[in-house]
């Protein structure tokens, strides 16, 4: 008889930023397959989602991959529902309508390896000492400018042993600051590859006992902050091959209605960051342009280069944003577009 473990991961009722939680369960003899993963229930009372007198709620299962860190053991991304079978109010994944995988995401997680020791970003000089001005940290070479590679490389290794789309890593402008991108078809598919990522990389971070700290705007001043851009597309992004559709998709994102919509969900603290300096639009105005990365909504040269065919690349969300929910209202106001 064989035994695998089981990691359950899902969203608490932490608001307004949900944080990853997670249990093992071991079953005997387990396929591999996502039909096989039992539904289990978990005390919703001690992660802000349920009262104690009534505390019973439930994981469903919706993907599984190998957990390449441990032996005999699988990591299975889950939808909370209440004790009846609905979905919980927490549960933004069940948000995702008419998800035909037609839409395409490619998320860029940024975020700054914290040192728990010094309260600072890794690599920075104890407090009251300042590190020298941003500049030659973004994709640097080097111990004086590049600190966390060997975390930053860990956890591509196990992205990809865990057949996550990871499709790359790199230095980000503040120093202790870095990025990884997931790519996937489907607002849900994608989704549940960046939880799956994000809750490999805070694994990572125990071992080095190093906080990844996801806030938007982790050090104030002339530092960049932290953002998860949203790369976008469905099929009349990739083959309309017209200028004045893609403004019109773009414009669509600039209604008072979307923009309020949009930046209810991008991230908590996100103000602190849109400030329309360090490659941002200020959170109260709206633009796109085409490579323009001070713009709310950047129009790739690739893009415009294939005949405005390609993608649009969202760059209000932030680093703690929850993909679900930035999926789900990226879906919703390309899909209201009369064309």
């Amino acid at each position: 008889m064989s035994r695998s473990k089981i990691e359950y991961i899902w969203l608490d009722g932490n608001l307004p930023t949900q944080q990853m939680r997670s249990k093992t369960k071991v079953l005997s003899d387990f396929s591999g397959k996502l039909k096989d993963v039992p539904v289990w229930a978990f005390d919703g009372s001690s992660t802000k989602q349920a009262e104690g007198n009534s505390s019973d709620l439930l994981l469903k299962p919706v993907r599984i991959c190998p957990d390449p860190d441990r032996k005999n053991a699988y990591l299975v991304m889950t939808e909370v529902l209440n004790a009846d079978g609905t979905p919980h109010s927490t549960n933004a994944r069940a948000t995702i309508e008419d998800d035909d995988n037609d839409f395409w995401f490619g998320f860029e997680q940024e975020y700054v390896l914290w040192d728990l020791a010094h309260h600072t970003p890794y690599g920075f000089p104890a407090p009251g000492y300042y590190p020298p001005p941003q500049g030659p940290f973004y994709c640097s070479v080097g111990a004086e400018y590049s600190v966390g590679r060997d975390i930053v490389e860990k956890h591509l290794d196990l992205c990809i042993a865990a057949d996550l789309n990871i499709e790359g890593v790199n230095a980000e402008v503040m120093k202790g600051q870095w990025e990884y991108q997931i790519f996937a078809k489907g607002a849900k598919e994608a989704g549940d590859q960046l939880w799956i990522a994000r809750y490999l990389m805070e694994r990572v971070g125990e071992e080095y006992n190093v906080r990844i700290n996801l806030d938007p705007k982790p050090v104030s001043g002339d530092w960049n902050g932290s953002g998860m851009h949203a790369n976008f597309s469905d099929t009349t992004l990739r083959t309309c091959g017209s200028k004045e559709t893609y403004a019109k998709i773009c414009e669509a994102f600039g209604t008072e209605e979307a923009i309020q919509r949009h930046i209810d969900v991008y991230g908590e603290g996100n103000d602190l960051r849109l400030t329309g300096a360090h490659e941002t639009q200020a959170i109260n105005k709206f633009s796109y342009g085409v490579s323009d990365r001070g713009a709310s909504i950047r129009i790739p040269i690739g893009a415009v280069e294939a005949g405005y065919k390609g993608w649009l690349e969202d760059r209000r969300p932030a680093s703690n944003a929850d993909p679900y929910k930035v999926a789900s209202e990226i879906v919703k106001t390309v899909k209201s577009v009369k064309l």
